[in-house]
C-alpha cells in the first residue's frame, strides 16, 4: 500500500474524479464507484505530482521506454516518461482492440514500463502485454494509479498499483437493491 494513499485519494476527491452512482465498467461489471482519471488529467500539477509519487514507489529500475494504452494511460504515462527522461509510445484502440501504430516499434534495447490509469480485472493491461511481448524487448513491469482488482490478475509481468481501492463490483443480473434503482451509465475513463 502506498505511503501516499491519503494524498492520492485527496487528489481524486479534489478533482472530482471519484464518482458515485451506478456505473458500467469496461469489464461489463457494475459498481457504485467509478474512477474517472480524465478528471484528474485536466490538472497538470496533479498529474505531475501523481507521476512523481508513482516513480518513487515503483519497484522497477532501468526503464528507458514507457508504454501506455489509450485513452486512460496516455496523460499519466507521458508524464512518467518525461520525469524518467524515457521514450514514450502509446497503444491505441482499433475496433475496440489495442494496437501499436504510427510506426512505433520496440527493440531489444527497450526496457519497458507499462503505465495504466485504473486496473480492475486487467483485460486491457493483458492486451497491452501481449503486444509488448510480440517484440524483442524487456517488459520491466506494470503500474497503475488505481488498483481495483479483487483477485489475482495473472498479468505475466510484475505489477504495482498505487492506490488499492476494493469497491465491490456486481454482475449486471446480480445487483444490490440500492444500485438497481439507479440508471446505469458508462462514463469512460
Amino acid at each position: 500500500m502506498s505511503k501516499y494513499k491519503e494524498e492520492i485519494y485527496s487528489i481524486f476527491e479534489e478533482t472530482k474524479a471519484l464518482l458515485k452512482g451506478h456505473f458500467i465498467l469496461r469489464s461489463g461489471m457494475r459498481s457504485a464507484h467509478f474512477f474517472q482519471c480524465a478528471k484528474v488529467c485536466q490538472h497538470m500539477d496533479k498529474v505531475t505530482r501523481l507521476a512523481t509519487i508513482m516513480i518513487e514507489e515503483i519497484p522497477f529500475t532501468n526503464i528507458n521506454t514507457v508504454v501506455a494504452p489509450a485513452m486512460g494511460g496516455l496523460v499519466i504515462g507521458q508524464e512518467v516518461a518525461r520525469q524518467l527522461k524515457a521514450r514514450f509510445i502509446f497503444l491505441e484502440k482499433v475496433e475496440d482492440r489495442l494496437a501499436l501504430r504510427r510506426n512505433f516499434t520496440l527493440t531489444k534495447e527497450d526496457k519497458v514500463l507499462l503505465v495504466e490509469d485504473v486496473v480492475t480485472k486487467g483485460g486491457r493491461v493483458k492486451e497491452a502485454i501481449d503486444i509488448i511481448h510480440g517484440f524483442d524487448c524487456s517488459l520491466i513491469g506494470v503500474t497503475s494509479l488505481v488498483d481495483r482488482s479483487t483477485s489475482e490478475l495473472n498479468l505475466r509481468a510484475p505489477f504495482h498499483g498505487m492506490l488499492k481501492m476494493n469497491f465491490p463490483t456486481y454482475a449486471p443480473n446480480d445487483l444490490p437493491e440500492e444500485l438497481s434503482q439507479i440508471p446505469a451509465v458508462k462514463p469512460g475513463s
